[in-house]
């Protein structure tokens, strides 16, 4: 069950509505993991071993956020300061 393709394709687009439904880049890495997980077991270059196949998800995945990261995350200084407002004319 686990060396199945389509499962962790259709696990990862499952992650990606959870994002969806709960934004922040929370499951977005994790979505991706699986997705590249499952394209992996699709051509071949990884077996039925079950924890082969969750190492490779799990460095998947952390290298998927560290990337999320350093393109789209944390800002320096990210506190957002207001110095006028809205009703101000």
């Amino acid at each position: 069950m686990w060396a199945t393709w389509w499962l962790w394709v259709v696990a990862g687009f499952a992650l990606g509505v959870l994002e969806v439904l709960a934004p922040g880049f929370i499951f977005l890495g994790f979505a991706i993991g699986a997705v590249l997980t499952g394209v992996l077991v699709g051509i071949g270059v990884l077996g039925a071993n079950l924890p082969l196949l969750l190492l490779a998800f799990a460095v998947l995945s952390v290298a998927a956020w560290l990337v999320l990261r350093k393109t789209v995350g944390v800002r320096a200084g990210q506190v957002k300061l207001w110095d006028r407002d809205i009703n101000d004319n």
